[in-house]
This record gives C-alpha cells, sequence and structure tokens, in this order.
C-alpha cells in the first residue's frame, strides 16, 4: 500500500492512500453486508432468549408464566419479531453467500438482485412465520 508524505513529516505520520468510507457510494450489497453481520450478532442475544425460555421450562409453571408474561406483551413480541427477522436475513444473506461461492451470481444486475431479495424476502417470511403462528394460535 502507498504511503502519502506530507512534506516535512515525520514517519509517525504517514498514512495510507487507501479508500474509507466517505469515498464510496452506498449500494444494496454493501448494505446487506453490513446487515449480515449486524443480524448475525443480534443473533447472539437471541440465544440467549432462546436459553431463558428453555430454562423457564424446565425450571416449572411460575418460572414460565414469568417468561410468558415478558414474551407475550408487545415489547416482548417485537423483541420476539426482530429475532425472527434477524435469523430469516440472516439465513438468506448465507444462501446468497453460498452462491456465490458456487461462482455463480458475480454480474451486477444478479448481485443487486440478491441483495434486494435478501430484504425483501426476509421481511416477507417474518411476516408469513407470524401471520401463521397467529392464525394456528
Amino acid at each position: 500500500m502507498a504511503e502519502a508524505k506530507a512534506p516535512g513529516a515525520r514517519p509517525e505520520e504517514f498514512r495510507p492512500l487507501s479508500p474509507h468510507l466517505q469515498i464510496y457510494r452506498w449500494t444494496w450489497t454493501m448494505a446487506m453486508s453490513v446487515a449480515h453481520r449486524i443480524t448475525g450478532s443480534a443473533l447472539y442475544v437471541g440465544t440467549l432468549i432462546f436459553v431463558w425460555w428453555l430454562v423457564a421450562m424446565a425450571s416449572g409453571p411460575a418460572a414460565y408464566a414469568t417468561f410468558q408474561g415478558v414474551a407475550g406483551s408487545w415489547l416482548g413480541r417485537l423483541v420476539l419479531f426482530g429475532y425472527t427477522w434477524a435469523l430469516l436475513h440472516h439465513m438468506l444473506g448465507g444462501l446468497r453467500h453460498f452462491v456465490w461461492d458456487l461462482g455463480k451470481g458475480y454480474d451486477l444486475a444478479t448481485r443487486m438482485n440478491l441483495a434486494r431479495l435478501t430484504l425483501v424476502g426476509s421481511i416477507a417470511l417474518a411476516l408469513a412465520v407470524w401471520l401463521i403462528a397467529y392464525a394456528v394460535r
């Protein structure tokens, strides 16, 4: 990597010339890459909620009622919907990467369409899961 040298600069003042985020124009693929990382991190929190559910079930009716009260509130349902969306978005992002691992989908139009499909598909699937859950309930 080339180094920029200001006139009279000391060696510790050299700065790399590589581009940074202020130069790049955001694209769908960049946004979905960031979203993939964020949803991956959010899944850790969701896993803690899942563990809380399992422990509450194993601990008896009182502990399960407490969990059910929190998860059944409007905030709890919003968090669970977010977890559902993050799980599905991360899965679809992984499938998008799998397509690329197969050597397919590298042209610009396909890359952009796959990125858009990841977002739209994850929202549609999360809504479908919740609508089905309410219909069965």
